[in-house]
């Protein structure tokens, strides 16, 4: 979760002929399957599709993000650079220790990812709902390894399980000092 501070801030109301203040606000944002099934539901499009995004459609996302209730609508127009910059790294992190080795590349056409294909996964791997509020990339390092998991192990060529036996052995008289 990422909190962001909105300091105190001071307006004119033209009308009242005013100065009127406001206190600092802290919102609570998170990056997880719920805030892109709200911004998709809104635009219609997948979030995660390669391309760029309008400012509006950043902004929009940036509300979704918000779990603190009752803060107003506008309130992301209260950000500064800054604050943009940190929701953007927050967004990029890992938020994960897991690491993956050397994986295959994936061959074929690339599926596009929207809301519903990651629920898809969800269901598929058993992975319970109360996971959608995770961080997004978290929840996507489990599903990877799910699926590494579940994915049942290529089965070596006879030459290959030739060549891995002969480096064990040559490993084994190396660390015992044997001739064969």
């Amino acid at each position: 979760m990422l909190r962001i501070t909105i300091p105190k801030q001071e307006f004119y109301d033209e009308v009242e002929g005013k100065f009127i203040y406001s206190d600092y606000i802290e919102l609570d944002l998170e990056h997880s399957l719920v805030s892109v099934s709200k911004w998709e539901s809104k635009f219609e499009k997948p979030f995660l599709a390669p391309g760029t995004k309008t400012t509006e459609e950043v902004l929009d996302y940036i509300r979704a993000m918000i779990v603190t209730p009752n803060v107003p609508l506008d309130i992301v127009s209260k950000f500064g650079p800054d604050d943009i910059e940190r929701v953007n790294d927050y967004i990029e992190s890992k938020q994960s220790a897991t690491t993956f080795g050397m994986m295959p590349k994936a061959t074929g056409r690339s599926e596009t990812i929207s809301s519903e294909l990651v629920y898809y996964w969800m269901v598929t791997y058993n992975i319970p709902f109360e996971c959608e509020t995770w961080h997004l990339n978290r929840l996507f390092s489990l599903i990877r390894i799910c699926n590494v998991k579940s994915t049942k192990q290529k089965k070596m060529s006879r030459g290959q399980l030739a060549a891995r036996n002969r480096e064990l052995n040559a490993q084994r008289r190396a660390a015992l000092g044997t001739t064969g």
